[in-house]
């Protein structure tokens, strides 16, 4: 736990010199870190970095500008991604969580910090923040490089409290209903060519995000309650048409 914390002083002394607000990691590049930044990076989410894992800069910065708008009202902003699917009759879920790196800003109740194994990256044991997300409306966000624009894909999800613990998971995490279900959620996000790194929000709405893509001139996808393919199809067709005449084909 100490090396965890002289990792996160540096990292935050680092930022903080450049005037960053933003950054990402790798578990395959750490040079002399003696573990993978863990509850570091947890820590520093906290406090407003934005954040993305294996050199993800367009997630870091997506997480950040997500941070940023959620400034002062925030019930939580992280990265985030999708871990595994929940198949069931009665409701299909998706599990999302990460190696390490969950925002506690979205955790439920008080964070347990533990030490488990780490399978990869060839360094001690890191330490983490395991914690159950906290319930409500949210919504996933994929930031998309499309060669010539950049596409905003934003699924908006209900993030539910899972029906049994979850002991033998040692990260932390947080289970959510897909919009406007996941078999078609999922088929959506496939088309739309939307990331397995998202940012996650509580706070945040496709309204802001709309807003900032009008801002920054970059395509927005919407997946939400109102969701069919077919017309999914159609807009993207009509999406990549207009921004050819703009010039960007």
């Amino acid at each position: 736990m100490r090396e965890e914390a002289r990792i996160e002083l540096a990292l935050e002394s680092f930022l903080k010199t450049g005037g960053y607000g933003a950054f990402t990691d790798t578990f395959e590049d750490l040079h002399g870190l003696k573990q993978l930044p863990g509850m570091a990076v947890q820590r520093l989410m906290q406090k407003g970095y934005g954040f993305g894992a294996e050199g993800d800069w367009k997630h870091s910065a997506l997480v950040r500008a997500m941070k940023v708008m959620a400034q002062g009202i925030d019930r939580g902003t992280s990265f985030m991604e999708d871990y595994t699917y929940h198949f069931s009759p009665d409701g299909m879920r998706c599990l999302g969580s990460h190696m390490l790196e969950i925002c506690p800003s979205i955790a439920v109740g008080k964070p347990s910090c533990e030490i488990h194994p780490l399978g990869i990256g060839g360094k001690a044991d890191p330490v983490r923040l395991v914690f159950d997300g906290a319930e409500g409306p949210a919504l996933n966000a994929s930031l998309v490089d499309m060669g010539n624009r950049f596409r905003l894909v934003v699924n908006t999800v209900r993030s539910v409290k899972p029906s049994h613990p979850l002991p033998k998971l040692p990260v932390a995490r947080v289970l959510w209903e897909v919009m406007p279900d996941l078999k078609t959620g999922a088929a959506a996000w496939i088309l739309a060519g939307g990331a397995h790194h998202t940012g996650f929000s509580l706070t945040v709405t496709p309204e802001y995000l709309e807003d900032f893509s009008e801002m920054a001139g970059i395509e927005m996808v919407k997946i939400d309650e109102r969701t069919d393919l077919f017309s999914l199809k159609q807009a993207l067709r009509w999406n990549e048409a207009a921004y050819g005449m703009k010039g960007w084909a």
